[in-house]
């Protein structure tokens, strides 16, 4: 009897690492059932799936999760992820980072599944470790309009780890800094996007505070590749997937209005409350536990995205 491909459950999966995590692991033999309500995600980011071994169903993961037949592994990846989403949407960011964790935990309890969560960087908040190890514990205002999001994304790790260790389920963390790539949205909030979408317009570069602050930038086939090594490891404690090459912000700006010759000019605005001033992952668990780090330089992953927006700008 031929043996059935693993069977994959993705929430958020019409979102920018959704939809290229379902594409890879489609591409790698695996059946993938994909779950968003939509709320930010866009069904064109997985159109292209549909003649695959791929299921979509429209559903709100904060609601009990029922999936027909076996799972293996459960990537939860469903939340709002860019400070325009949670600053206009703090509550449902709440809800699916403690309610929807807790049901796509009970759905891998039940399915005896792997699971793996979604964190994110902004877990250490402004931190005052640099650059940041999985260790550290991070310097976060809970009631600061970010906290929304960080909390929600430390409560859902908080969570995961007690499945691990009440229930013996098999579950990872990945914190990712930074990313970028195809499929991101236009008017996402985050730097890349919205300093190439203005560059393609010609109009004013917008530098929050004096650009000075730093971010480390991953391509997404470079993010993919971490998750999916984690995910396919026998690792249980959090680990950092970002790219440990620091930049400014004026200096990414810079590049990518060289990049897309464009006539644009930066201007400056006030930085957002408890806007972090630095981020930069420690990658030495990644590095050894993982085999893993990233390959993409900047520069080629910015040809792809630039491509990707010049087809959504006008």
């Amino acid at each position: 009897m031929p043996t059935r491909k693993p069977r994959v459950v993705i929430t958020g999966v019409a979102g920018f690492i959704g939809s290229h995590l379902a594409e890879t692991l489609l591409e790698r033999e695996y059946s993938v059932i994909g779950i968003d309500n939509l709320l930010t995600g866009d069904t064109a980011n997985i159109a292209h799936l549909y003649n695959r071994d791929f299921l979509f169903i429209k559903h709100d993961i904060t609601n009990y999760i029922y999936i027909d037949g076996p799972v293996d592994i459960v990537l939860h990846w469903a939340s709002p992820a860019s400070p325009i989403d949670y600053l206009e949407l703090p509550i449902p960011t709440l809800k699916v980072g403690a309610l929807g964790t807790h049901k796509a935990l009970g759905l891998a309890k039940e399915k005896k599944a792997r699971f793996v969560l979604a964190s994110t960087s902004e877990v250490y908040g402004d931190p005052l470790e640099h650059p940041q190890k999985e260790t550290y514990w991070g310097n976060v205002n809970p009631i600061g309009p970010r906290g929304v999001y960080d909390e929600a994304k430390r409560f859902a790790e908080a969570m995961t780890v007690a499945y691990h260790r009440y229930h013996g389920l098999d579950a990872k963390i990945v914190r990712i800094f930074n990313t970028y790539g195809p499929r991101m949205r236009v008017h996402d909030g985050r730097a890349v996007p919205a300093f190439i979408s203005q560059a393609l317009r010609d109009e004013d570069v917008t530098v929050f505070g004096d650009g000075t602050q730093t971010r480390s930038f991953t391509y997404i086939d470079d993010l993919v590749e971490g998750i999916i090594k984690l995910m396919r490891s026998d690792v249980n404690e959090p680990v950092n997937i970002g790219n440990p090459h620091e930049m400014t912000i004026e200096e990414i700006a810079r590049t990518i209005i060289r990049m897309t010759q464009s006539k644009s000019r930066i201007v400056y605005r006030p930085l957002p409350t408890d806007d972090p001033k630095v981020r930069q992952p420690d990658i030495t668990r990644a590095r050894t536990l993982l085999q893993w780090e990233p390959k993409v330089p900047l520069e080629q992953g910015l040809v792809e995205t630039i491509d990707y927006f010049r087809s959504k700008v006008q």
